[in-house]
């Protein structure tokens, strides 16, 4: 344990589930090398974890690129490239975190003598030296990832989640805030957005939602999301003139830091929810075709979830789009958990 690799190349929100393993690590192995493959602009994320000495990118979409245009002499060369720089770092273990075939792929071209899939599937499994089960209790979050820790005799602990913030990306936080005359703790983060419409709220319930968050609790909405939220962003903060539409305009650096200087995160479940529950906020989490974690492991952080007999669907919904796990939630409900939220956390 002198030289470890963490794959773990995507999504944001894992990423931020498994961002306790490498103190973990680190407070059973202080003089070990703590490394992490992710992807570009997710790094953003772990370039300021002190308990990682370096973070690798690889970009999966160039690869793929390269492989649909038919430039498969490119292809390999990168592959071979990207060997050689993992092997010139003689990691003694490689860890995958994903257990699916690219990542297993990933971890076995790293040249570890142990190599360790989590839950591996797809034919991973035959390029690790071991794989553990994905176990732990399955409604805490990151469980998974604490399972691990505990496999490998690290001082896994309570296992939390946790973000650093960036000097210089609280820097443009702040000033995202000055220019809308918005005050550290006095905003509350509107969540809305992620990879599939089965796990998304609907429009007129966050439409619905600011003015009554704002009745309540006197918190600004502030929306934020990436670029191709632009427009569905737009259609809700139209609803309301005192929201602030901030879809597409930070990188991840920024919006960690507007989450860290908010009084109250309000999403779905998608990887800014989940950094409000790393970052210690009042985080309300709304979940429908999902359920992923119940337990987020703080007072301040709270999941709601209908539990319908047809939920979690995940990737197959049964209902023809009426997303009645999403659509019974009301915006009262996710008030009422707001404000014992915040109340939780000393705040209001």
């Amino acid at each position: 344990m002198k030289r470890i690799l963490i794959v773990r190349s995507s999504a944001i929100g894992d990423v931020v589930f498994a961002s306790a393993l490498p103190a973990a690590i680190k407070r059973a192995y202080p003089d070990a090398h703590v490394a992490w493959l992710v992807e570009p602009g997710i790094h953003e994320l772990l370039v300021t974890d002190p308990a990682i000495d370096e973070v690798i990118t690889w970009s999966k979409a160039e690869w793929v690129k390269l492989w649909k245009s038919g430039q498969k002499l490119e292809l390999a060369r990168r592959v071979l490239a990207l060997r050689r720089e993992l092997h010139a770092r003689q990691f003694d273990v490689a860890l995958d975190l994903q257990g699916l075939l690219k990542s297993g792929f990933i971890t076995w071209l790293s040249g570890a003598r142990r190599r360790v899939g989590l839950g591996s599937k797809e034919g991973s499994q035959l390029l690790m030296t071991e794989v553990i089960p994905r176990g732990g209790d399955i409604h805490r979050i990151g469980s998974e990832y604490q399972f691990l820790a505990q496999h490998l005799g690290a001082d896994a602990g309570d296992f939390l989640p946790t973000l650093t913030v960036a000097p210089a990306a609280d820097a443009g936080a702040q000033a995202k805030l000055a220019a809308h005359g918005l005050e550290t703790g006095r905003y509350a983060v509107f969540a809305p957005f992620t990879t599939r419409p089965q796990k998304h709220w609907f429009e007129d319930a966050w439409q619905a939602l600011a003015p009554q968050l704002i009745a309540a609790t006197g918190l600004t909405p502030v929306i934020l999301g990436g670029p191709a939220d632009a427009e569905a962003a737009a259609r809700i903060s139209a609803a309301d003139p005192r929201i602030v539409n901030l879809a597409g305009q930070t990188r991840l650096p920024e919006a960690v830091a507007l989450i860290a200087r908010s009084a109250l995160v309000i999403g779905v479940d998608t990887g800014l929810t989940h950094m409000g529950t790393a970052l210690a906020k009042p985080t309300v989490a709304i979940f429908g075709s999902t359920c992923p974690y119940t337990d987020t492991g703080r007072p301040t952080g709270s999941v709601i979830w209908l539990g319908l007999e047809c939920s979690p669907c995940k990737r197959r919904p049964t209902c023809g789009g009426k997303f009645t796990c999403l659509r019974d939630i009301t915006p009262a409900m996710v008030i009422e958990r707001a404000q014992a939220m915040l109340a939780a956390g000393g705040t209001r």
